[in-house]
């Protein structure tokens, strides 16, 4: 299999492609392609030359912690589950999520989500839940990885100054459920940043690796009582 793969040595530096024959395994996740290529200490690309390993994040590599989301034959997908047998295509082709800066090669700076949340005190602080706390739409929403795949698909966000994307709702949600006390500064950011750009496209909904329906935590949070 041929593999291309978007380069980049480092922030500053211009893209290029690169190409690699892959011949392990065909029962193989695209996390396992990349280490296979990047097993040896000369890397060789599909011309013979050695070349330096590529740049990609992984932790768990089980689904559990969004580091390895990249762009697989120009879908956003975590790379340690998406299988190499259900691409149909002869080649395989990797990029980095387009939505963030790129550090190197398919490695992103997705400090932008965390940075959101800090920046406008979005936490829980006091617990003092909700009346009508829902804890099953409490616990879905808190599996998000902040792996960046919904923001990747969202069709209004850009450079996330002011539009911040299903992380930041989804978490805006689980505050105001859990903190009676901060629903109504909760709700102002949550609009200013969120509610009053979402286009309700549902992308975010049928992207996310772990199933969490962002629009059902808007519509929860929209439901609270303010103040």
């Amino acid at each position: 299999m041929k593999v291309n793969v978007l380069r980049r040595e480092a922030r500053d530096k211009h893209p290029y492609w690169e190409s690699f024959i892959y011949d392990g395994p065909d029962d193989n996740t695209v996390a396992g392609l990349l280490d296979y290529i990047n097993y040896n200490d000369d890397i060789i690309n599909d011309k013979g030359e050695k070349t330096a390993r590529i740049g990609w994040e992984c932790s768990c590599m089980q689904g559990m912690c969004g580091s390895c989301a990249m762009i697989v034959n120009d879908r956003p997908v975590l790379a340690c589950e998406a299988f190499l047998r259900d691409f149909k295509e002869p080649e395989i082709t990797l990029k980095p999520l387009s939505k963030f800066p790129v550090i190197r090669d398919l490695m992103v700076d997705r400090s932008s989500i965390h940075e959101s949340l800090i920046d406008n005190n979005v936490y829980i602080g006091k617990y003092s839940p909700q009346e009508d706390k829902d804890f099953e739409q409490d616990y879905t929403a808190a599996k998000c990885l902040k792996c960046g795949l919904c923001i990747e698909v969202c069709p209004q966000y850009t450079d996330g100054r002011t539009f911040y994307g299903a992380p930041f709702a989804n978490d805006c949600y689980l505050v105001a459920s859990r903190n009676r006390g901060k629903t109504g500064e909760i709700a102002e950011i949550y609009d200013e940043h969120f509610k009053k750009e979402c286009a309700y496209d549902l992308a975010c909904d049928r992207i996310c690796p772990v199933g969490i329906k962002f629009t059902a935590s808007m519509k929860k949070l929209n439901s609270i009582k303010r103040g």
